[in-house]
């Protein structure tokens, strides 16, 4: 999207910008987003059809991942100089619609959001061992200020104690999730091919064998030895975190994520997660006490740089997200 001047936005100004808001990341890539075109606003819903609900019953990273959409759907506004302002919640009686984004009176400036525009495309969840080189401090205290301009906060897990407490939950949360075969499942009903736009990539000629696997097989202590590595050997292992822990507080965290994930990769860094402390309902009290800051656990992160260029995950068509 090349920068340009708009006097008189209007709705297609505003559905063109769901191309950006569609490339933000989703637990299992469920993409659980729609979008409802006006000629001068744009509602984002929660696509409760594509929720996990063994996974996430409360749908809390289902909305999560909303909020990255929104905040990308926000950085594509300023890139395009498309003034907006964003209602988060504007109907309380509809729970699907998490936000509504209208076209502003008040004339686009030059934001920081706009700078965060090429990190977009760029952005990927990078599942592999980091290269062995350490975060600047400097860069860990951009990615604090990305996350409480929206109102979460991001810690830093540094001590090499607490490093290898929250390694520890990784595993066992790992354990407890793979130990359950609606999990298993459900984790295997979003493995497929490419071709689909969504969910977990697999090759398509062994896909069938490899959801028969999850669905079988208990392989939580091997992906927790794994996982437990990977833990303790980022260069960067953070928790974002909220005040509050309802719905207008899983958009806050979702729009402060992907404000993290898009300044990271600005500073060169790439992301994954490590959420299975924090979805075992035993385990996040156990985050919390890990940490110094007061609230809610809601997305454990390890960053760091990559080592080789990974693809993007698949992304269904525009014409299946958006409606007018």
């Amino acid at each position: 999207m090349s920068k340009r001047s708009l006097k008189e936005p209007n709705g297609e100004d505003l559905r063109s910008l769901v191309e950006y808001a569609v490339l933000a990341p989703s637990s299992h890539n469920t993409q659980p987003w729609h979008f409802a075109a006006s000629e001068d606003a744009i509602d984002l819903y929660a696509d409760r059809t594509r929720a996990l609900p063994v996974n996430d019953p409360d749908d809390r990273e289902l909305v999560i991942s909303c909020g990255c959409a929104l905040m990308n759907l926000r950085v594509a506004a300023a890139q395009a100089n498309v003034p907006i302002h964003t209602q988060i919640l504007p109907d309380g009686k509809d729970r699907d619609l998490l936000a509504t984004v209208g076209i502003s009176s008040v004339p686009a400036g030059q934001t920081v959001e706009a700078e965060l525009f090429p990190a977009i495309i760029g952005r990927r969840t990078y599942r592999k061992r980091f290269a062995k080189k350490q975060v600047p401090e400097v860069v860990v205290e951009a990615l604090c200020t990305a996350a409480s301009e929206e109102g979460a906060w991001f810690e830093a897990i540094t001590s090499e104690q607490a490093r290898q407490d929250v390694a520890a939950l990784v595993t066992e949360g790992d354990s407890i999730q793979w130990a359950n075969p609606s999990w298993r499942r459900e984790l295997a009903a979003w493995m497929h091919s490419r071709r689909k736009g969504d969910g977990l990539t697999v090759p398509g000629l062994i896909a069938p064998v490899a959801q028969a696997v999850v669905r079988i097989f208990d392989m939580g202590n091997g992906v927790g030895a794994k996982d437990r590595q990977l833990a303790e050997g980022s260069p960067l292992l953070a928790v974002l975190g909220t005040g509050g822990d309802g719905v207008a507080e899983w958009m806050c965290v979702g729009q402060a994520l992907q404000r993290v994930l898009l300044k990271a990769y600005q500073e060169g860094l790439q992301a994954s997660y490590l959420n299975q402390p924090i979805q075992v309902p035993a385990l996040r009290p156990k985050i919390e006490h890990i940490l110094t800051s007061a609230g809610f656990p809601q997305i454990l992160l390890r960053l760091g740089y990559p080592d080789e260029e990974v693809p993007a995950t698949p992304r269904r068509q525009l014409e299946e997200v958006i409606e007018g």
